[in-house]
């Protein structure tokens, strides 16, 4: 085993790991009566897919935004031009932007953003793969801003490991934690 695939085999994320994470997600939410909204970008979808896996979700889970395209986060979120020329698509500027578009276009309480680069292919020097942005906000109140750099540990591995992150946030944000 290559030390590249003994990092990947200790950052594994399961998918009952992730589905276990989204119950106490949903639980916590639906104790608060708050409501979800997801931005997501290089997950495509991935995390609305596990918050809606679980039985009961649509008390809890509002909407979901798949803005994989510059020209997507620009309409659907609104993400202002200058900070994705300024900043590009993954930066925590731009992952700020989403999470507060998230918020402006639906009536979710909460809301999560997830931009990155899962690879195999796209990093640079400066931007490598497995990079990924996410910024969590409740209306009118917390918004909390985070880095991961997972390394190259392979495409699903970073989106898996980019969800239950998103997930730890949601929970933050519904225990009043920050994360």
């Amino acid at each position: 085993m290559t030390s590249g695939e003994r990092v990947a085999a200790r950052a594994a994320v399961t998918l009952v790991q992730l589905n276990e994470a989204a119950e106490r997600v949903l639980s916590l939410c639906r104790a608060r009566s708050l409501t979800i909204a997801t931005a997501e970008s290089c997950t495509g979808g991935l995390l609305a897919a596990t918050l809606t896996e679980i039985a009961g979700s649509s008390e809890v889970f509002e909407r979901g935004f798949v803005t994989y395209s510059n020209v997507a986060k620009a309409a659907m979120l609104g993400v202002p031009a200058n900070i994705l020329d300024r900043h590009g698509a993954v930066s925590q500027e731009t992952a700020e932007a989403m999470t507060a578009g998230a918020l402006a276009h639906s009536p979710a309480h909460i809301a999560v953003a997830i931009t990155g680069i899962a690879g195999p292919t796209g990093g640079s020097k400066d931007k490598p793969v497995g990079l990924v942005y996410f910024a969590a906000a409740a209306r009118g109140g917390t918004l909390i801003a985070r880095e991961k750099r997972f390394g190259d540990i392979g495409r699903r591995q970073v989106r898996l490991a980019s969800v239950a992150k998103a997930l730890a946030l949601l929970e933050a944000l519904a225990t009043g934690a920050g994360a």
